[in-house]
């Protein structure tokens, strides 16, 4: 049996299939299981998952629409299931799908836009919940492929190696970090597709965090992010103004995850490495703002979410659309009135628990 990952949408997505991919080669051990990813984030996840035979990394969104079908004819008729990893609810992604040409094609049934995005291309599907995680999704479409039920739900996997683990080591000697000190990771970017950089927590607000966890727990905080968040880094990075602060600088994002695993809490937006830190099981505050909870929350790891209870949350669901607000009296009230107390309240939390005897 061949059988086609398509993980498209991006490294949190990507990673939050992995326990599906685990249960999906113990149901078929002898299956070539290979996958077809779009960001080179995902192809370091991947290429690291030993239930993967292959990963075919290629940038539809750069390369354009003659160039991404003559790629994809390469692959037609090749596979005998293919699988669109949820979420990713766009039409582009379910003719990619019909392309491939599979007798066997596997998606969500979506509670918007499915039909718009031309979900019925797909013959093997299970209706959408807005109560389940995006873990338990993935999992359940690997149930109704494979007729089982599982009993048992894996972790999160991005597995490091060695060039990454020593990559960390060199970090944190370099930055006369050690062992005992308390290491506070600080992710303020996301992803800024579909207007979703209102997701983002004020840079303003993690500055003050800083400040303060410097302050009151002499803590090193170590800033996060891709090279497209440098800007913002470097914002919070002079805005904190200590000695006590350090950027990460990695050439991957294996390397990010490596530093990461070092951190005794990370703090970040509704972003994709909020989800590489519960691969890495640490301690995770989330800020979020206008995403289902219920779809994202930080998976098998301790954590908190920074929230308030608007009447209108959540309002952010998955479908093509950009992220709007439709409020009269503020826009993204969701993330903009979630205060820096209701924040360092969370993390204080995680704090008392784990570090402060």
């Amino acid at each position: 049996m061949k059988i086609l990952i398509n993980a498209l949408s991006g490294i949190g997505d990507a990673l939050m299939f992995t326990p599906a991919l685990k249960l999906l080669r113990k149901t078929y051990p002898e299956a070539q299981i290979d996958a077809l990813v779009m960001y080179g984030g995902v192809k370091d996840i991947y290429e690291r998952n030993e239930n993967i035979n292959s990963v075919f990394h290629f940038n539809f969104m750069k390369e354009g629409a003659v160039k991404s079908l003559f790629y994809l004819l390469k692959f037609t008729g090749k596979y005998d299931l293919t699988i669109n990893v949820y979420p990713s609810n766009r039409k582009e992604y379910n003719i990619f799908n019909l392309i491939l040409a599979a007798k066997k094609r596997a998606a969500v049934k979506y509670k918007r836009m499915d039909k718009e995005n031309f979900g019925f291309l797909n013959n093997i599907r299970i209706k959408e919940n807005d109560d389940l995680h995006n873990v338990i999704h993935n999992i359940k479409l690997i149930e109704k492929i494979s007729g089982k039920v599982f009993t048992e739900i894996p972790d999160l996997e991005f597995p490091l190696n060695g060039e990454d683990i020593k990559a960390s080591a060199n970090f944190f000697i370099q930055n006369k970090i050690s062992e005992n000190e308390l290491v506070i990771g600080f992710h303020a970017g996301c992803s800024t597709l579909k207007n979703h950089i209102n997701r983002r927590w004020e840079p303003e607000k993690f500055i003050e965090l800083g400040k303060r966890l410097i302050q009151n727990y002499d803590a090193k905080i170590i800033l996060f992010g891709g090279p497209e968040e440098k800007d913002l880094k470097d914002q919070i990075f002079s805005g904190i103004n200590s000695e006590k602060a350090k950027i990460a600088n990695t050439k991957n994002l294996a390397e990010s995850a490596a530093i990461m695993k070092r951190c005794n809490l990370f703090i970040t937006n509704d972003s994709s490495l909020l989800h590489v830190a519960s691969s890495q099981k640490l301690n995770v505050v989330a800020i979020i703002g206008p995403t289902n909870q219920n779809y994202i929350h930080p998976w098998n790891t301790n954590y908190k979410i920074a929230s308030i209870d608007l009447e209108c949350a959540p309002c952010f669901f998955y479908s093509p659309k950009p992220l709007i607000c439709y409020r009269n009296d503020k826009q993204f009230k969701c993330i903009k009135d979630l205060s820096l107390d209701l924040v360092y309240e969370k993390v204080e939390e995680f704090l008392n628990e784990k570090f402060i005897k």
